[in-house]
């Protein structure tokens, strides 16, 4: 009987295990393919829910916990947390002996697991590169982790194109779509009433899912960008606002504590969640008129829904978007501006033929095939790929 192949998963935030969810399904599920997980970040944090115990209840073993997030949001911290992660990321793979790493996406958890699996000597699959978010230092990661890995799962062909023009070889580059777009299409979505009691709060007539990161290339802009997000929603009426809060970046507390003051103050409007899960979340885009702040979801998945995007600000500059996405500056009237497009009758007909650029599903199955079958020997080995183009000088 031929030896499984050891498939390691790092997962260190509640969005990106969700997006992870089905992949690791059907990892475990292939006769080809041991699954192996490594928890960190945000999952062991009580601050943020300690989610490790979702992946639990949804009957996944654990095989290691990296704790590496310090009780700091400032830039000292996260790059002291990074280090920290090093090091215990260096103790996992002594033990558990991956024959591959799978990672997603661009935070630093992910750059400090991939660092070390490249001292290590171990072969990274990477989900979701070539992509653009020009207002975060995430861009920078996320190339960084490109350039390290050497199986490459994109979202899009153009993101897959990026990869290839990074150098990377193309046979070890696929286009499978987003890995989200299997939660919509495999998950059990609740219904109104069901989503309602889950959160113990009663939609409104209309209603929004407000999600707002830092922006991490900009300095000390967080409570002045949310605090004129909060006056825009202050603007409107009959709306109940549902908030989920801020990853662990820096300057995620301010957006947070915010959250928890403007809460407070509205009860009868708005309810805020450190994290809802994938189920809920997704549910909650089922009944809502529109996702509003700057998190990708709002690009992803909202268009699936057939419901509007406000996407405000930088933070996802230069990400391809469909139809149904509203760019506005982070002004008070620039973000009115967008929600009185986002309520207009115009707009929704356009909605309702919205086509998700990030495909329609199928992505678990197609990395697990490719990672059952792609030769491990000689993987390591990497040669620069170079994309033959003319650049015009200056004269």
């Amino acid at each position: 009987m031929t030896e499984k192949r050891k498939v390691c998963v790092v997962t260190g935030t509640r969005a990106e295990y969700g997006l992870l969810y089905w992949l690791m399904k059907e990892i475990e599920a292939s006769h080809r393919l041991e699954l192996k997980i490594i928890a960190t970040g945000m999952h062991l944090s009580p601050e943020f829910g300690l989610t490790y115990r979702q992946i639990e209840e949804d009957g996944f073993k654990i095989d290691c916990k990296v704790e590496m997030l310090l009780s700091s949001d400032t830039s000292v911290g996260i790059s002291k947390s990074m280090g920290l992660g090093m090091i215990g990321f260096a103790d996992a793979y002594s033990e558990l002996k991956p024959d591959i790493l799978l990672v997603l996406g661009d935070r630093y958890e992910i750059f400090s697991a991939v660092s070390a699996a490249t001292i290590a000597r171990i072969p990274v699959a990477h989900l979701h590169g070539g992509e653009a978010t020009e207002g975060l230092i995430d861009e920078s990661i996320r190339h960084s982790i490109t350039k390290m890995s050497h199986l490459h799962f994109t979202a899009t062909e153009k993101y897959r194109m990026r990869v290839i023009q990074l150098g990377e070889q193309p046979e070890r580059v696929f286009n499978v779509g987003a890995a989200g777009i299997d939660n919509i299409n495999r998950l059990n979505l609740l219904s109104k009433e069901k989503f309602e009691a889950s959160i113990d709060f009663t939609l409104g007539k209309r209603n929004l899912m407000i999600t707002f990161h830092p922006v991490t290339l900009e300095k000390t802009t967080s409570g002045e960008q949310f605090g004129n997000l909060l006056q825009a929603l202050d603007s409107l009426e009959e709306t109940h606002l549902l908030f989920t809060k801020a990853n662990a970046d820096t300057d995620g507390r301010i957006i947070n504590e915010m959250i928890d003051e403007y809460v407070s103050e509205n009860r009868d409007k708005a309810i805020g969640f450190t994290s809802l899960g994938q189920v809920r979340y997704l549910s909650a885009l089922q009944v809502v008129d529109g996702v509003i702040g700057n998190s990708s979801s709002g690009l992803i998945e909202a268009p699936s829904f057939r419901i509007g995007t406000v996407n405000i600000g930088d933070r996802q500059r230069g990400r391809i978007k469909a139809r149904s996405v509203i760019d506005c500056d982070s002004s008070v009237e620039g973000i009115k501006t967008a929600l009185e497009t986002l309520f207009s009758d115009s707009f929704r007909s356009i909605v309702k033929k919205t086509v998700n650029p990030f495909g329609g599903g199928g992505t678990a199955l197609a990395i697990t095939e490719t990672l059952q079958i792609f030769p491990l020997e000689g993987l390591l080995k990497k040669q620069f790929f170079d994309v033959d183009i003319t650049i015009e000088k200056d004269t």
